[in-house]
């Protein structure tokens, strides 16, 4: 019991700091990714090639002047960046990221816990990611933010049907809710291989819920001035961002585990072969923002319901119909 008490303990605590390290560093990966496609250096001054960049910036946002708006919903305004971050870090503890390990003895998972209703548990906690954008928007009492968090809830809970359909596929052949054993499942070939629509439609639709380009209408700074964050600064600001860059990391996570074998590869050590999967995902996040331009609203909602979903359905109804043939 103790040794179980103390492992859950350290592997919190280390999959927690890794996920914000992640997220602070990606803020410098997607700015360097961003000026090679655009034939740039991007960060260079802050320590070598600029490693020290999110450092700097970490420590300018913590010593910027902290401003409400005076007419604000002072609570609500504090809460909500504290909302869009806690369902991204909380997210990663049911995601297998390696082999079970030996430890005095004892077998301890390389995964904070396993529920057997995984894939509803993070369904659930993703879908909350939206409260910390619309509390935002509208406790801010600003015309710009109210209508950044009113595309976003629309947005979100439009592609959030198509996602969650997504998984539909994986769990018909996995047979089973726990990611644990989905993981185990893949084994012998990756689900990509057969719900590769399924990997497809997550990937859009879990771009949309990040509200990342080309679904970022939630900020359209072009538009709004920067959305729902319009009125936040300091470290209420920075918190927006590392609940999206954490988001990132989780997402790319997920898709490694559903579609992508997991941990499981040949030669190298289990935890190696996720962090090269999410990285890989991760790398195609950060290229669509800087390849492929903003949607209009009304083709980004058409896009969700008239192509997505439908699509989705369609992935489902097939899966069950192959199933049925090959008689699982």
């Amino acid at each position: 019991m103790i040794f179980w008490l103390i492992s859950t303990i350290i592997k919190i605590i280390v999959v927690f700091g890794i996920i914000l390290l992640a997220a602070a560093y990606l803020t410098l990966l997607e700015r360097k990714i961003a000026a090679r496609i655009q034939n740039r250096l991007g960060p260079m001054e802050a320590g070598f090639h600029g490693l020290l960049q999110p450092i700097a910036d970490g420590i300018k946002l913590f010593f910027k002047e902290d401003i409400i708006p005076a007419e604000a919903n002072k609570a609500l305004f504090i809460l909500a960046p504290i909302i869009a971050v806690i369902p991204a870090l909380v997210t990663f503890s049911v995601i297998p990221f390696g082999a079970p390990v030996k430890i005095l003895g004892h077998i301890v998972p390389l995964q904070i816990t396993d529920v057997n209703i995984g894939i509803l548990f993070i369904l659930a906690l993703t879908s909350l990611g939206v409260y910390g954008v619309v509390v935002g928007g509208w406790a801010s009492n600003s015309k710009y933010a109210l209508l950044g968090g009113l595309r976003t809830a629309a947005q979100m809970i439009s592609y959030e049907i198509s996602l969650a359909l997504s998984i539909i596929g994986v769990i018909m052949i996995a047979g089973s809710l726990s990611l644990a054993n989905i993981v185990s499942a893949q084994s012998h070939i990756w689900f990509i291989v057969f719900q590769p629509a399924g990997f497809l439609i997550y990937l859009i639709a879990s771009t949309a819920e990040m509200n990342r380009v080309p679904f970022d209408l939630g900020e359209a700074e072009g538009e709004l001035v920067a959305g729902f964050h319009t009125e936040y600064s300091s470290m209420k600001f920075a918190f927006y961002f590392i609940g999206e860059y954490a988001q990132i990391v989780v997402n790319s996570a997920i898709i490694t585990t559903l579609f992508l074998g997991g941990w499981q590869g040949p030669f190298l050590p289990s935890v190696i072969w996720f962090i090269i999967k999410v990285f890989a995902v991760i790398l195609v996040y950060l290229w669509f923002r800087w390849t492929y331009p903003r949607l209009r609203y009304d083709e980004l909602m058409h896009f969700g319901w008239k192509f997505l979903l439908p699509l989705a359905l369609a992935n489902i109804i097939v899966t069950g119909f192959v199933m049925i043939l090959l008689g699982k």
